[in-house]
């Protein structure tokens, strides 16, 4: 049986992280492994789940409030040893600036296109299994 990757959903939006879930699906790519979700809404949740899980990658909602996901994943790859692979989600093209400065993996566009999100998770899963391997 082949191991699953966990993923961390991170958006303040019930409906944003379920739309992560759908575009990605159980398998984003024939290649990885299948992916178990972990969901926060908030940045202690998140803190609290990276500690308690092994995550393989982080999903961050750039427009989630009061902390977003971009100041989240600078915080994260400046503090948590071993940091995942993050991907961004950003409101506007205009942000990928942003998400450079954020230090993101990887960056995607709200609303998501289902093939962009699941190319740049199985992206960051490859990435991330070949950094374990």
């Amino acid at each position: 049986m082949q191991p699953t990757a966990t993923v961390l959903v991170y958006s303040d939006n019930a409906d944003t992280r379920e739309q992560v879930r759908l575009a990605a699906g159980r398998r984003p790519a024939p290649d990885v492994p299948p992916v178990e979700y972990v969901e926060c809404a908030t940045l202690p949740g998140v803190l609290a789940a990276l500690e308690a899980h092994h995550v393989d990658v982080c999903v961050l909602d750039g427009e989630t409030a009061p902390a977003g996901g971009m100041g989240v994943c600078r915080q994260l790859k400046d503090e948590v040893f071993r940091c995942p692979p993050v991907l961004l989600l950003m409101g506007r093209p205009q942000d990928a600036w942003l998400a450079t400065w954020s230090r993101a993996d990887a960056a995607v566009t709200h609303p998501l296109d289902p093939a962009a999100f699941a190319d740049a998770l199985a992206g960051l899963l490859r990435a991330r299994k070949a950094v374990d391997a």
